[in-house]
């Protein structure tokens, strides 16, 4: 009966292990959650200064930040309320676009839940890999 009792709590606590692992935060990423992770892996020049960001991520809901990579590209973020708002965001970015990016925005810019990236030339997998992977609450 004891061994029993024991392994029905060890199947409960596994099953609650393992439903935590795939659980996903419905939190809205934010810009002064984000920055210190960039910092850490190696983007120079971090800020969430809403002078320094740019007009529309200096507006974006939850903040917007700046960096730039080891090798010069620069990477800003506009985050947005919610998912459903990234729409009008990345419209606005397209629109007020520099005419040499217009062309190439489908490369440079992209959208994660409520966050928008927009880079100044095409990201490696890796620049974009790290700075997904830093987006946090």
């Amino acid at each position: 009966m004891a061994r029993r009792a024991f392994v029905v709590a060890t199947i409960a606590v596994l099953a609650v292990v393992v439903a935590g692992c795939g659980a996903r935060s419905t939190k809205p990423f934010t810009a002064k959650g984000s920055a210190s992770c960039l910092k850490q892996k190696g983007f120079k020049d971090v800020t969430t200064a809403q002078t320094k960001v740019g007009f529309i991520a200096g507006f974006a809901a939850n903040g917007g930040l700046r960096a730039t990579t080891s090798d010069g590209n620069v990477l800003t973020v506009a985050f947005a309320e919610d998912e459903a708002s990234t729409a009008s965001t990345e419209q606005a970015f397209r629109r007020f676009a520099p005419p040499k990016l217009r062309p190439r925005m489908s490369d440079i810019m992209e959208a994660e839940r409520n966050a928008v990236l927009v880079w100044t030339v095409t990201p490696t997998a890796a620049q974009l890999a790290d700075a997904k992977g830093c987006l946090h609450p």
